[in-house]
Order: structure tokens, then sequence, then C-alpha cells
């Protein structure tokens, strides 16, 4: 069956001079995570969506001011359908894991310091095993952090996925990093990362898992195991 034109989609590496694009992928990366209807199926992440309930509006400012502070590093990738909407992104950096200290966000969005403190517990714990494993601190182009992946096409989304993903772990390769890094937080997006690119959820020096799980948080204990049972550390060496 030959595909129709609404199933090819084109990729683009969006830069800071294409406001249109950041947009489009901060509204497809916000739908997905706050959630949205795709077919017929309802698409949603655990702790934005189902546990927080976070307001789409903030989500949506908050990622796109992410893509606008990273895009210039050259690892923010959307799909594009016939007509250039975004229905799929894949967005990261390449800064070191940065730790705040005390809460950042206020009003509506106050519930967004509890995601921060989760990601914080993790990555934390995989700073300190980072330099146990290599001698030294992070830094800055050694690690590719791959921090929002969102997909709102209603057909071949894993095809998506996988493109996606591709193309930012073939250029953190060629750029000479040394891992790919994402924090999962629901078995969906862990298992594709797995199957497409060869991620694996990392193992500290002393061969355990660094997870957040989901019923140790007072604020998260309401996400079902069935759905999602904690947040892991996931890597792909390059």
């Amino acid at each position: 069956m030959m595909p129709t034109l609404q199933d090819v989609y084109t990729y683009e590496i969006i830069t800071k001079d294409q406001p249109d694009l950041i947009e489009k992928a901060a509204t497809c990366l916000a739908k997905t995570f706050v959630g949205v209807d795709v077919a017929g199926k309802w698409v949603q992440e655990p702790i934005i969506g189902y546990s927080l309930k976070l307001p789409y509006d903030d989500f949506y400012q908050f990622t796109k001011e992410y893509i606008e502070d990273n895009v210039h590093q050259g690892y923010c990738v959307v799909a594009l359908d016939a007509e250039r909407n975004v229905v799929g992104a894949l967005v990261g950096d390449t800064n070191a894991l940065e730790i705040h200290e005390g809460p950042i966000f206020s009003g509506t969005f106050s519930d967004m310091n509890i995601v921060m403190d989760v990601l914080e517990d993790i990555d934390v714990r995989f700073l300190n095993d980072y330099k146990q494993r290599y001698g030294k601190e992070m830094e800055d182009n050694e690690v590719l952090h791959l921090f929002l992946l969102g997909v709102i096409a209603e057909h071949n989304r894993h095809e998506i996925v996988q493109t996606l993903g591709d193309i930012l772990v073939q250029k953190a390769s060629e750029e000479g990093l040394r891992l790919v890094l994402a924090e999962a937080t629901n078995p969906k997006s862990m298992s594709l990362l797995q199957k497409y690119h060869g991620f694996e959820k990392y193992v500290n020096v002393e061969g355990d898992f660094i997870v957040h799980k989901y019923e140790s948080n007072e604020h998260l204990n309401d996400i079902p195991a069935t759905v999602a049972d904690g947040i892991y550390i996931i890597v792909k060496e390059l």
C-alpha cells in the first residue's frame, strides 16, 4: 500500500531564527505532556498531566522558553507533515546537568517545583556516579540530555520517534559526546528508546538503577503502578 500524503513526514533540526517552528514544537510537546486526544486515544505524561494536572498555558510557556534557550545547540528536531505542521518533537541540550536549590516556579505553575525536585533527586545521584565513574565532574558538551519528547501524529508514531531519536543520537555521536541521557517517566517512552536506540536503564557503580519511585512521593503516589512506577535515568553510550 502506498503511503498517503499525510503519512509522509519530513524532519528538521530547528534554529533560533525559526520562531514559528519553535512555537509549533512547544505546542506539540505541551499537548502531549498535559494530555491530548490522538486518533481517539488519550496521550498524556503521568507526572505533568495525570498527577499534577499542570495548566497547559504554563507548561507551553516553560517548553517554549526551554527550546529558545537551547535551540542554538542544534538538538531540537521536529517531524513535519505535508502542511508543515509539527506532529512530533524531540528537544534536548548538552549542558552539564544543573541542580537548583529551592523552588523556581510560583503561582499556577508552582507544582512544577515538584517535577524539578524529582528530576534533581535522580540527577544528583547520576552526577555523583558520573564523577566516580569518570574521575571528574560532568562538563558541558559531554552528554546529550534528551528533555522532552512528544508525538501528535495519527499515523506512524513509532517511526517518528525512531527518526527523531536517530537524528539527535547520530549528531551527538558525530560531535564526540560520551553518552545520551534521558529521564524516562513512563514505560512507553522508555521501551521505545530501548527498542529503537538501544537505551538502557542506567546502572550505578553499586549495581543499582537510578530511579525515583512514584509510590514514595506524596505528590505523585496517585499514579497507578500499571501506568508507571517511577522515573528512571536511561542512557545510551556513544
